[in-house]
C-alpha cells in the first residue's frame, strides 16, 4: 500500500526546494500530487509543476462535482487567493508512493479523506529570523514585490504553525532547514526510505 509523504512548513522555510528535490530522487519513486490555486503564477512557477492555476469558475466546477477534498482561503491585498486538493483521480495508492506540498490544516484534512496510515508528515522548521531574510530575498525578485502580502503571510504562518496546532496534529519530527540544506534533504531522503521499509 502507498503513503503520501507531506512537506509543510511556514513561508520561506525552503518547503519548495526541498520538496523539488526529494521529488527529483529518482531512487525514492515518488509521484507528485499537484496542488490547485487561484493565484497568479509567480516568476519562477509553471501551470502543472508547481500547482495547477485556476480560475474560481474552474474551483467552482470541481467543487460541483464533489471533487474537491480540502480548501483554504486567503485574504490577501488585492482579493482572496485559494489552495485546495483535488480528487482528479490521479491518485493510485494501490501502487505507488507521492508527495506533496501544502500547511497543517490541508495535511489534516488530507489524513481524513485518506486515512491516518497513508498519510506521514515531513515538518520543515526553520527560525523565524532565517525565515524572515529568505522571505524578503525572495519577494524582492518578483517583478511586482507585495512587502504587504510578505507580512502577512510571515505572521499568518506563526499563528497557523503554532506549537499547540502542530502537537494537535500529532507532528513530532521535524527537519531543521537554517543552514545547510542539502544535510535537511538527506534527512529526509533517509526518513522516507526508513518509512516505506517498516510499512
Amino acid at each position: 500500500m502507498g503513503k503520501i509523504f507531506y512537506v509543510m512548513g511556514k513561508s520561506s522555510s525552503g518547503k519548495d526546494t526541498i520538496f523539488a528535490n526529494i521529488l527529483g530522487r529518482k531512487e525514492l519513486h515518488l509521484n507528485q500530487i499537484i496542488l490547485y490555486t487561484t493565484r497568479p503564477a509567480r516568476a519562477n512557477e509553471t501551470d502543472g509543476v508547481q500547482y495547477h492555476f485556476v480560475n474560481e469558475e474552474k474551483l467552482n466546477e470541481l467543487e460541483r462535482a464533489g471533487k474537491v477534498i480540502e480548501l483554504r482561503a486567503y485574504q490577501v491585498v488585492g482579493g482572496v487567493w485559494k489552495y485546495f486538493t483535488v480528487d482528479d483521480e490521479n491518485i493510485d495508492l494501490q501502487n505507488k508512493d507521492y508527495i506533496a506540498i501544502g500547511t497543517l490544516v490541508s495535511y489534516e484534512k488530507l489524513r481524513e479523506y485518506y486515512g491516518t496510515d497513508k498519510i506521514v508528515p515531513i515538518y520543515i522548521e526553520v527560525a523565524d529570523d532565517v525565515r524572515l531574510e529568505r522571505a524578503l530575498i525572495r519577494e524582492r525578485g518578483q517583478a511586482s514585490p507585495n512587502y504587504d502580502e510578505l507580512c502577512r503571510r510571515y505572521l499568518a504562518d506563526n499563528k497557523d504553525f503554532s506549537e499547540e496546532n502542530i502537537r494537535k496534529a500529532g507532528i513530532t519530527r521535524r527537519f531543521c532547514n537554517n543552514g545547510d540544506r542539502l544535510r535537511c534533504m538527506d534527512e529526509i531522503a533517509s526518513f522516507i526510505s526508513e518509512t516505506r521499509k517498516k510499512s
